[in-house]
């Protein structure tokens, strides 16, 4: 699992027939202090994220296994939405 924010969707007119209906979020992956880490993902939102929130994405067949990704080509998915950040550090 990966923290992220979202900051932006995409839209594809042409598309695999079982994405019909999903929403697809640009996410940048963040460190624990809310910093950016490199490159940028497009996931499959299953929990209704919006602009700007932290959110935990999955990869792989853990994003085939979230909810409504049954047998669907998806490689990341947004799991949840994250409210608060607790890392104490050793």
């Amino acid at each position: 699992m990966i923290i992220a924010r979202i900051l932006g969707t995409v839209v594809a007119s042409q598309k695999d027939e079982r994405l019909h209906g999903k929403k697809l979020l640009i996410v940048k992956p963040i460190n624990l202090d809310g910093t950016d880490q490199s490159g940028y993902v497009v996931a499959v939102d299953t929990v209704g994220a919006g602009f700007h929130e932290k959110v935990i994405v999955v990869a792989g067949s853990s994003a085939r296994l979230a909810e409504g990704n049954k047998d669907c080509p998806v490689d990341s998915a947004i799991i949840g939405v994250i409210d608060n950040i607790d890392f104490i550090k050793s």
